[in-house]
């Protein structure tokens, strides 16, 4: 991509997404996402009827007068997306490819943080942490986002979802929003890292698969290639077992990201390459 080529679909993102973010999703980010976290506020003398469970001990045993913790709820959120760049995302059938679907998903979710003036940062991973824009407000930021979004190349295209949480949750220390992009084709080892991630943050899945992903044509002997090992394989799509076999292959896995979704508590949509995202990223405001 050229850097004028680059320059026009900047602008054809931030345009979309930017009405996206202003007229459709801001009450809605607002209203789900805004001032989750509570924030250090004062420490004052206890007075009957507050909560015991605040007494700060340290403070009382210096003064020898019970004193408390006062917390307040915190209006600025940090919001982190973890963006899957590994090779499976330059895969798309219909529309568009899981690449731009990404991006533009990503673009909505950081115009939607800056319209209500918090910090949004990225972590670019495949199976390594490949980049780390950290959170910051403005426009400025957000267009530098959605350029990395569209012109990033990886150094490598396989896949650990893992060790992106596990590095998440070593450099993050505060409260934030979590929104991880993904395919979640490879997810071993997953569920330890994304409980410990949710734990300590409000954690969102949002998968963007291809039809393609889901089922097999009916094209007779075709190569594939696998987008993150490079290999080729021909394969008989005219045989009946074989595309039964590829569409429960993508079941079972779907039905362990559920419940692994399940298990630790992480909110998760799906969108498809040829879908309507809004569709998805409302339902997901609304959980």
């Amino acid at each position: 991509m050229t850097s004028e080529e680059l320059l026009k679909r900047v602008r054809s993102i931030e345009i979309k997404t930017r009405r996206l973010s202003r007229n459709i999703f801001a009450g809605e980010y607002h209203s789900q996402f805004k001032g989750r976290g509570m924030a250090f506020s004062e420490v004052r003398e206890y007075q009957p009827g507050d909560d015991v469970r605040s007494i700060d001990w340290n403070v009382t045993a210096r003064l020898n007068k019970p004193y408390i913790k006062v917390f307040e709820e915190e209006r600025e959120l940090t919001v982190m997306l973890l963006v899957d760049v590994s090779g499976s995302r330059h895969f798309g059938t219909l529309s568009q490819m899981k690449r731009d679907m990404v991006a533009e998903v990503a673009a909505t979710l950081a115009f939607s943080t800056i319209a209500n003036n918090d910090k949004v940062g990225v972590i670019f991973f495949s199976d390594k942490i490949e980049k780390f824009i950290p959170a910051q407000k403005g426009k400025t930021h957000v267009l530098h986002i959605i350029r990395e979004l569209l012109s990033f190349e990886p150094t490598s295209t396989g896949t650990n979802i893992a060790q992106a949480l596990q590095y998440f949750s070593n450099a993050q220390k505060r409260h934030c929003t979590v929104f991880l992009i993904s395919d979640f084709i490879g997810i071993e080892n997953l569920e330890k890292p994304l409980m410990i991630a949710s734990n300590r943050h409000e954690v969102n899945a949002i998968q963007i698969y291809d039809r393609r992903d889901t089922e097999l044509p009916n094209l007779g002997l075709v190569q594939f290639r696998d987008a993150e090992s490079g290999e080729d394989i021909w394969v008989d799509t005219s045989l009946k077992t074989i595309r039964e076999e590829y569409a429960m292959a993508w079941t079972r896995n779907q039905n362990q990201i559920e419940q692994i979704f399940t298990r630790t508590g992480v909110k998760k949509v799906a969108v498809r390459t040829d879908a309507d995202y809004v569709k998805a990223l409302m339902q997901l405001f609304r959980i």
